[in-house]
């Protein structure tokens, strides 16, 4: 029999596609974005699908299920230096997680943020929200960061992971996580045919620079960013940043084939985060995008040009969520088995 689930925040389905893929039966997804919800129907019409406020579900019918996801949208907790109780976390998506876990009773969750989350308000976030995972009678294993790179996804990019059982069954679980594999697949793997395709990206629509950029960015070498520029151009484009510390390497950033691709983000041309392909001096297209994040090509995604970049960047690289599947299959294994 195949674990249930239910997420929340589903996006266009990068984390319950992976799932699925290590043997998850999703019965129930929540997602408000109206286009990211029409991607997920598009996908799987079989899907059950609700397109709304998640503060208006009730997970009462879902009583017993075995696993509740979902990577809640990390708002500022504005609780700094305050325990985070139950109580105090109303009115944010975290809060309606932990209700859904309290209405629910998973066996299992399955929560998934930005690394950020680890050291905001000196970690105290993250504590407080544990404390409310565990004041609902949960078991918090150790928060883990994984990099995507270790599990199949040419991109630079790390999340945070933290699961829970529930306190009854904490002496039969046991939670391996995955391992981290030694092949790094790089921009290449992404877009031409291999190891991770069976064929080239096909072309698609795709964002382009402004003439000013696109002149700038022509000077870059595969694998260069702006330090690469004439010093002039270097000032005349990074503006007061030029003077500021740091490392800021994902600028005026020309991605190599043979490096995984930097943290895509939700728009790939806006300012100071460029993506620029190895060899035309463009942004990456959404197809592009899609298989950076190891979607497969046909997945396909609703709305305009900048909602199809938005629910990509925002997505969980669907490797990434295979690898952690199946440590959350088997835990849940674990506690049926014993």
């Amino acid at each position: 029999m195949k674990p249930n689930s239910i997420e929340l925040f589903a996006g266009a389905g990068g984390l319950a596609l992976g799932l699925e893929k290590a043997g998850v039966n999703h019965v129930l997804l929540n997602e408000i974005d109206k286009y990211a919800s029409a991607s997920l129907q598009t996908n799987r019409p079989n899907w059950n699908i609700i397109c709304e406020d998640v503060k208006n579900i009730d997970f009462k019918p879902y009583k017993g299920i075995d696993l509740l996801t979902g990577g809640f949208p990390c708002q500022a907790f504005s609780y700094a230096g305050k325990k985070l109780g139950f109580e105090d976390a109303r009115g944010t998506l975290f809060f309606d997680f932990a209700r859904a876990l309290q209405e629910s009773e998973a066996k299992v969750f399955l929560a998934e943020n930005v690394r950020g989350l680890l050291s905001h308000d000196g970690g105290k976030t993250l504590q407080s929200m544990i404390g409310v995972f565990e004041e609902l009678g949960y078991h918090i294993f150790e928060p883990k960061v994984l990099k995507a790179i270790h599990h199949r996804v040419p991109q630079k990019r790390e999340r945070l992971f933290i699961i829970g059982v529930k306190k009854e069954y904490k002496n039969k679980a046991k939670l391996f996580w995955p391992t981290p594999l030694k092949n790094i697949y790089n921009l290449k793997d992404a877009l031409k045919k291999g190891e991770l395709y069976d064929s080239d990206v096909k072309s698609s629509i795709g964002q382009k620079y402004p003439q000013k950029k696109k002149e700038v960015l022509e000077l870059i070498p595969p694998g260069g960013y702006w330090r690469d520029l004439p010093l002039h151009l270097q000032k005349e484009y990074m503006k007061k940043s030029f003077y500021l510390g740091g490392g800021k390497t994902g600028i005026a950033r020309r991605i190599s084939w043979d490096e995984p691709c930097l943290t895509l983000t939700c728009s790939p041309a806006q300012n100071q985060t460029e993506r620029c392909h190895p060899e035309e001096t463009r942004p990456f297209e959404v197809r592009e995008y899609a298989r950076i994040q190891t979607f497969p090509d046909e997945w396909i995604f609703e709305g305009s040009m900048s909602q199809q970049y938005k629910q990509i960047g925002n997505a969980v690289p669907v490797n990434l969520a295979y690898a952690v599947g199946k440590s959350v299959v088997g835990l849940l294994k674990s506690i049926e088995h014993g």
